[in-house]
């Protein structure tokens, strides 16, 4: 062993003791060897088996597990009873078996009764019982089956592929750079430790002439690269024989290391600036590829460099999912004609919402862009082209606008979180808009971007922050923030770039581009050229795209002959994996094209819609979609894959959808949008008022103030009188208004209710209330400690499973008998803050009542373990959105601790609120933990750093003292935050932790707000009150749309009597949005549904000019005063 490969081994053993893992397969549970397990079961070692196993699952973990080790205890009992060993039958009957016989006696007893034969085979059912080898190996193919089923093992099967001396090739990797950062680099540098970093010691002579200046982690395209390292076949740690190209893109991601610069998490390799003899050299390719479709830029050496750094497998090599392998049909795609929509201009652009899936963005040929409500058939917003600002534009596009040159939009997308618009048009300009939900497009942002056309626009998110990234004409990729400065400029093509696609893979952030002279090029976010360097299929206008997964590379394009191609790339290789077939010869044009369910491709050509199945080269069908399709049809499919929107050739466009879609489009009546069905087409007149009602002037100005904020709203009238566009009277506004009526719900006829069974004890009120993540059970908290489980069967009644008011679910207990019971010893209940969490698998919760916190198993309800004794007791509990080992602890003493379970240590402590929290939510999308107090104080943490970031009071009415729980939820989208107060519902932006909306109880809902929380699809909130009502409410505006009066689900005599009974908290069912449950004061806890002829609860009112119900908005927010804040 050489001196290096010692250290090695110690830096591994160091690792260990600082992870404190001394057998690492079994204690870190990451990887489950079953070359390992099947030695050692056909060895008959079976210590060694269990305590293999204990590594990864318990006996009473699931039924899997319990099967597993009664096949192992079973077998070796045999084996005894095989050797005539009775007395060691006897004690693994007693001492291994017997924790089967609570849950199978009757087995047990019959297992026992073996010992009073000679020969166990006398029993007829282990009559063919073979000799122990055989019976072993018969046994080891079960137990390799209840591994592969269980879910505890899954993911941990399968060990990585990995190239041989994968951490040789890292440590040289690291080598080379600290050589790249010494002050006196050596050509021929002797590396003799690890152990500390690596630092050529001065010559006494001359300086060394340094190797090429170029950071490893970079070496997309180097000249000549010396192995200077000893990283050849003579270095400190030979590699293995690899082949490789040299662009490969896994290649360059693998080898880019992290900025330290403003793109923090992007990839960047370093600082140092590539020398300028280099430049030459990169932009000249030395080789031709043997890669079809594939330049390699490389030298000798730079080739050998290639072959080490080689990444993990190619697209063949990686073993996709059963999903992908699941059965489909043709009646998957959208292939039915829903509705054809008149757009008015040609459409060039069109893109549906991330998460309102019937809402589509278009873009058209005389620059406007439009936002349709498919489910209302109706245009939502409409804004034709116009300039802003003109004076802030550059002299080239005034010049250009004195022409009166025609400008069309080229693309229209959402920002991943369809909180952001972005337009790219076919002269110089971007526009940006702000969309919160409402029938309005705020301006945020307009940015003269490139000389001539912007060909493509998408948002990215580098480094967890939004930004903007376009092309154009001028041959240039630009990066912006969302101030409109400009944070890259990639320069590189020799023709004006036509596509962008921004992608990352794991935290590594890049952006592929692709030109008209048909070169594809890649960028890291950083300004060290582009990475790699393809030529697509064509040598034209060609579009890329992931497929929805994030793990497949296709592009389409067309060649200036008309040849269209579709491909899909192989990204470890760089090369063309697959060529789809069906086009015809020659277009007239350039073919669009989509993915969709991870599944299937579409394209547009000779005015019919082609599809593919992803895994097959072959055309699947084709249709034309009832005719009178553009000839190269523009199309794009929603998120689910359920409706395909594409552009017809009379200026407009169609909705074609699967009976998924058909579906969403008869129900997406949603409360995100009820409000909006006015169609918005011009500018408003001014409405005359009368005697019943006084109406404001309506003035339709935009303001070119860029960025835009935010009305507040507060109750859900805007106190600044939005503008609407299109003209209306007084009477219509009228009709309208009387038209709408609240729902109410006062009796449980008016809708579908369970009441759970077994839940008797009225001296308990239910103070937590959740559902499993899998919508199949409902676990309440109770005031006294005790936890209750209900859950819902497959059955003729319910063949989904789930959890539904017109099924009586059962009160799940295990055989034991045992109850969750938390530990309330020397605990005031009276004072106690009850608190729960449950894990993302639904295996463990996690739960306190004043006392330790205590973590059970959902199966078997025994405590796992228990930690965090009071005092200061926890008041709530959040797992940690990426990993699961760490948990946010709200305490008693106002501290929030940052706990690993795994190392069963607290490693930080924040400080920020005066007394108890009662709310926790984390946002990934903003790498933020919100957290608030019984102080009425909202504190913002960075979930990176844990530092704190922002600390604001909500708003409490006057004369109201800042004290009472105060619950936060994040919207689906992860910027906007619900806050609860009992005085209030308010809609938060994350983001700036501004309030936008806000609703104070009123009317039918005077009574203080007990609980609060978000249906799964964030269009609704729920919220209880202490006189006993539940209010839904529209999410976005926080209009009322029905009111459930407590008569529903209390007896009159409960209402009568002596003592106040209400809903104490409220949850949302995690795949029905019109589903929730109510934990109530009486104990009792009901799941309640709109009847199935209603199917949702009520409608939102509409939205005119700030009259609501009838009343003008002042009188609606006569006591409350909106927020005085600007924003610039």
């Amino acid at each position: 062993m050489t001196s290096l490969s010692r250290e090695l081994v110690f830096l591994i053993l160091q690792f260990l003791e600082e992870e404190k893992f001394k057998e690492l397969e079994k204690e870190s549970g990451f990887f489950f060897n079953m070359k390992y397990f099947e030695e050692k079961v056909q060895a008959g070692e079976w210590e060694e088996v269990e305590k293999y196993l204990a590594g990864f699952t318990k006996v009473d973990d699931n039924r899997y597990s319990m099967k597993i080790f009664f096949e192992i205890r079973k077998q070796k009992y045999l084996e005894a009873l095989d050797r005539q060993d009775k007395a060691k039958a006897v004690e693994i009957l007693v001492g291994d078996l017997k924790v089967f016989s609570t849950f199978n006696e009757e087995l047990y007893k019959e297992i026992t009764q073996l010992l009073t034969l000679t020969n166990f085979r006398e029993n007829e059912q282990l009559s063919k019982y073979g000799d122990t080898k055989t019976a072993r190996g018969i046994m080891l193919l079960e137990l390799k089956k209840l591994i592969e089923a269980n879910p505890l093992f899954r993911d941990k099967l399968i060990f990585p592929t990995l190239k041989s001396s994968r951490l040789r090739t890292l440590i040289n990797q690291s080598l080379n750079w600290q050589h790249q950062l010494c002050k006196n680099p050596r050509p021929n540098p002797d590396i003799k430790t690890l152990f500390i970093d690596h630092s050529c010691s001065p010559s006494n002579g001359p300086l060394a002439p340094t190797p090429v200046n170029l950071p490893v982690a970079a070496v997309a395209k180097p000249a000549a690269y010396t192995t200077s390292l000893g990283m050849g076949a003579h270095g400190p740690f030979p590699p293995a024989a690899a082949t490789a190209n040299a662009n490969a893109l896994a290649g360059w991601m693998a080898n880019a290391s992290v900025s330290s610069s403003v793109q923090a998490a992007v990839v960047t390799a370093s600082t140092i600036p590539v020398p300028q003899n280099q430049v030459s050299i990169l932009k000249r390719p030395r080789t031709p590829s043997t890669t079809p479709g594939m330049v390699e830029y490389q030298s000798a050496d730079h080739e050998q460099l290639m072959k080490r750094l080689r990444p993990a497998p190619s697209v063949e090599e990686v073993s996709y999912p059963s999903a992908r392998q699941a059965s489909w049909s043709l009646d998957d795609l959208p292939r039915t004609v829903a509705m054809s929509l008149h757009q008015g201009s040609s459409v060039t652009s069109m893109d549906f919402h991330p998460s309102h899936q019937t809402l589509l963005l278009v873009g058209s040929n005389n620059g406007e862009i439009s936002l349709w409500e498919l489910g209302l058939r109706e245009r939502l917003v409409s804004k034709p082209f116009k300039i802003w600002d003109i004076s802030a534009c550059s002299l080239p596009f005034q010049a250009a606008m004195v022409k009166d040159t025609p400008i069309s939009v080229r693309r229209v997308t959402w920002s991943h979180d369809g909180s952001f618009v972005g337009v790219a048009f076919t002269k110089h300009l971007i526009h940006i808009y702000a969309y919160n939900g409402s029938n309005e497009l705020a301006q945020r942002m307009e940015i003269d971007a490139h000389i001539g056309a912007v060909n493509d626009l998408a948002f990215a998110h580098p480094n967890k922050q939004l930004c903007i990234v376009t092309c154009g004409d001028d041959k240039l990729i630009k990066v912006w923030d969302l101030t409109g400065r400009r944070l890259f400029n990639f320069e590189g093509h020799e023709a004006p770039v036509y596509s962008i696609c921004p992608h990352h893979k794991e935290n590594i952030q890049f952006i592929f581009s692709t030109a008209i002279d048909g070169k594809i090029k890649a960028w890291l976010y950083d300004n060290m050229g582009s990475r790699v360097d393809y030529d697509a299929p064509g040598h034209w206008c060609t579009t890329m795209l992931y497929s929805a997964d994030g793990t497949r590379l296709f592009s389409c394009g067309t060649s200036k002959d008309g040849e269209s191609f579709l491909v899909e790339w192989n990204e470890s290789e760089g090369a063309i994996k697959r060529t789809y077939n069906g086009f015809r010869k020659k277009s007239a044009g350039v073919v669009q094209f989509d993915t969709t369910q991870n599944r299937f491709l579409a394209a547009g050509e000779d005015g019919q819609i082609k599809f593919w199945d992803m895994d097959n080269i072959n055309l699947l069908t084709t249709i034309d979609a009832e005719g009178g399709l553009q000839g190269l049809p523009h199309l794009r499919f929603n998120k689910d894959g359920n409706l395909l929107a594409v552009s017809t050739a009379d200026n407009g466009f169609k909705i074609l959808a699967n009976a998924g879609g058909l579906r969403s489009l008869r129900t997406s009546e949603t409360p995100a949008f009820e409000a909006l069905r006015t169609p918005i087409e011009s500018a408003a007149n001014k409405v005359s008022g009368s005697s019943a009602v006084n109406v404001s002037p309506v003035s339709c100005k935009v303001e070119r103030s860029s960025p835009a904020r935010p009305s507040q709203i507060l109750n859900g009238v805007d106190p600044t009188g939005r503008s609407v566009e299109k003209p209306r009277t007084v009477e219509d506004v009228m009709d309208r208004t009387k038209s709408w009526q609240l729902s109410e719900i006062v009796d449980p006829v008016h809708c579908r209710l369970v009441t759970m069974p077994d839940n008797t004890d009225t001296s308990s009120k239910v103070v937590r209330l959740l559902y499993t993540n899998s919508g199949a059970g409902l676990l309440a908290l109770g005031s006294n400690g005790v936890q209750k489980l209900w859950k819902w069967s497959r059955n003729d009644q319910n063949p989904s499973g789930k959890a539904t008011a017109s099924v009586v679910p059962t009160h799940w207990q295990p055989n034991s008998g045992l109850l969750m019971t938390n530990d309330v010893s020397g605990v005031n209940l009276e004072e106690a803050v009850p608190c729960i969490a449950l894990s993302k698998n639904d295996s463990y919760v996690m739960s306190a009542c004043g006392g330790k916190i205590s973590l059970f198993n959902m199966m078997t309800f025994k405590v796992m373990t228990t930690f965090m004794p009071p005092p200061p007791a926890s008041t709530y509990l959040a797992f940690h959105p990426q990993d699961n080992n760490i948990i946010a602890i709200g305490m008693e003493d106002s501290t929030i601790h940052i706990y690993n379970v795994r190392v069963d240590e607290v490693k930080t402590k924040l400080k920020g609120h005066q007394k108890r929290i009662s709310g926790l939510a984390f946002s990934t999308n903003l790498g933020i933990l919100v957290s608030s107090g019984a102080d009425a104080h909202l504190c913002v943490w960075s979930i990176d750093s844990w530092e704190k970031r922002k600390a604001v009071p909500i708003q409490l009415p006057a004369g109201k003292a800042p004290v009472g729980e105060t619950r936060v939820q994040f919207h689906s989208d992860q910027l906007r935050l619900l806050v609860a107060h009992e005085t209030q519902l308010a809609i938060y932006d994350a983001s700036k932790m501004e309030r936008i909306r806000q609703w104070v109880p009123q009317d039918v809902l005077p009574a203080p707000i007990s609980y609060a929380a978000y249906s799964c699809n964030s269009q609704l909130i729920y919220a209880t009150f202490c006189d006993g009502n539940t209010g839904v409410f529209d999410a976005d505006s926080l209009k009322l749309r029905c009111r459930i009066a407590p008569s529903t689900y209390f007896t009159p005599a409960t209402l009568n009597g002596s003592q106040a009974v209400y809903p104490f908290v409220v949850a949302a069912h995690p795949l029905e949005p019109n589903q929730f449950a109510l934990g109530l004061t009486d104990g009792s806890v009901k799941v309640i549904e709109p009847n199935e002829s209603e199917g949702k609860w009520g409608t939102s009112p509409p939205m005119d000019n700030g009259l609501m119900n009838g009343r003008t908005a002042s009188s609606t927010t006569s006591n409350h005063t909106p927020d005085q804040g600007t924003q610039r």
